[in-house]
């Protein structure tokens, strides 16, 4: 099965796969998840170093001016509404007294800037629960390799990996799709020509194609 080609693939890239965001806290994990969004790893890496060492507890988060948040966090950009959640989230679990946020997907979605794609790695990375969080690089690798289609929604790319993916390998292909996207199947330039299921993805069939095709024209 194709399925079965693609992951036996990616645990010969990373057979080991974890979360690169760095964390001591789980709060402090759910606030990197948030701040990830539309950046890299690294950088919300390099601006959590400062932001969870100048204010290390979710007091000092809640009650820490807006504008010096920002001024951390804003290499990462759309800094002004993840400052917003940042201060938002801490203060809510502030309010609950939550000590220990809980393996709640309700709850973690009532937080401010919390969607289902941060519900899940939260989850998966926490409590070890099996999940699969589509990203961008999640929903490209899926829609080049045919696991779900080009129209499909981000909500309908995960319903499909889930149901193609055995439920104990949810969370490690997970992580191993987010790599695969990310360092080889890139958005821009893709390292097709290494690639040892270029066969099976149907953006380098395309490509391929409108190679041929353009230099049978030129020729």
């Amino acid at each position: 099965m194709m399925i079965n080609t693609i992951l036996d693939y990616l645990d010969k890239l990373y057979p080991n796969p974890v979360c690169e965001l760095k964390f001591t806290k789980d709060y402090e994990l759910l606030l990197a998840i948030v701040m990830s969004a539309q950046t890299t790893d690294k950088r919300v890496n390099m601006v959590n170093e400062v932001l969870f060492k100048k204010y290390d507890t979710l007091d000092k988060l809640a009650s820490a001016p807006l504008e010096d948040i920002e001024k951390i966090i804003k290499p990462i950009g759309t800094y002004k509404k993840k400052s917003i959640f940042i201060k938002e989230i801490a203060s809510k679990l502030l309010e609950d007294n939550i000590t220990k946020i809980p393996s709640d997907r309700d709850y973690l979605q009532s937080l401010p800037g919390v969607g289902r794609k941060t519900t899940n790695v939260f989850l998966s990375v926490i409590y070890n629960k099996p999940a699969i969080a589509v990203d961008t690089h999640v929903e490209r690798v899926s829609k080049r390799l045919g696991l779900a289609k080009e129209s499909d929604t981000v909500l309908e790319v995960e319903k499909k990996l889930m149901k193609k993916i055995p439920k104990s390998k949810w969370s490690k292909v997970h992580h191993q799709l987010v790599f695969f996207g990310r360092y080889n199947c890139k958005s821009i330039k893709p390292d097709c020509c290494n690639c040892k299921i270029k066969d099976i993805c149907k953006y380098y069939q395309k490509n391929n194609n409108d190679k041929k095709i353009s230099q049978k024209i030129q020729s």
